[in-house]
């Protein structure tokens, strides 16, 4: 008799390309907060540019033959993730006044994501690790949307860095939920 193991990202044999994608996010993450000189314009640039790398992973999951289990939130997510990281990488001047505002979007977005996974599975035993971190991340949108208010670059600054290094441990996480499991036959 097979054993089933439930998930609400489902199984995918690319699952090594999301974890790339997080690793990626918090190389970047740790990048921006070491060396925060580089200035506000390049760090939404490169994030941008991590967003479209992101996106197009996020659709190549949701896109695949044995799409996983949830397929319909990686697609959404890899359109907005492309959209947002186009709209950051086009035009410097536009991602200066809209960086906090777009990352505030996709935290809101993921936070609302991860908040809907708890909630469907609370039948397994760590059902409240997607609500806490739901929670967190949408804990983190709501301050970029304060920080754009403020126009606040250096609180937009030190967000962005904790920011994209927690995405990019949470994505990297959920790539070994993902990996196919060798069953016994």
């Amino acid at each position: 008799m097979k054993a089933f193991k439930l998930n609400s990202l489902g199984h995918s044999k690319l699952w090594w390309l999301v974890l790339c994608a997080g690793i990626l996010l918090v190389i970047g993450g740790f990048a921006y907060w070491f060396w925060p000189q580089a200035g506000y314009a390049v760090a939404s640039q490169i994030f941008g540019w991590l967003l479209v790398l992101t996106g197009i992973v996020q659709l190549c999951v949701s896109s695949g033959i044995n799409r996983p289990r949830g397929w319909g939130w990686w697609l959404a997510g890899g359109v907005i993730d492309l959209f947002i990281g186009f709209m950051l990488v086009r035009s410097i001047v536009l991602s200066e006044f809209v960086f906090p505002y777009f990352l505030a979007f996709i935290f809101i977005f993921w936070g609302i994501n991860a908040l809907a996974n708890g909630v469907g599975n609370r039948q397994r035993k760590y059902w409240w690790l997607s609500i806490v971190n739901g929670v967190l991340l949408l804990l983190i949108g709501f301050f970029f949307i304060e920080a754009g208010y403020l126009q606040d670059m250096m609180m937009v600054s030190f967000l962005a860095a904790l920011a994209f290094i927690y995405w990019g441990f949470t994505i990297a996480m959920a790539a070994y939920e993902m990996k196919p499991i060798k069953s016994d036959e």
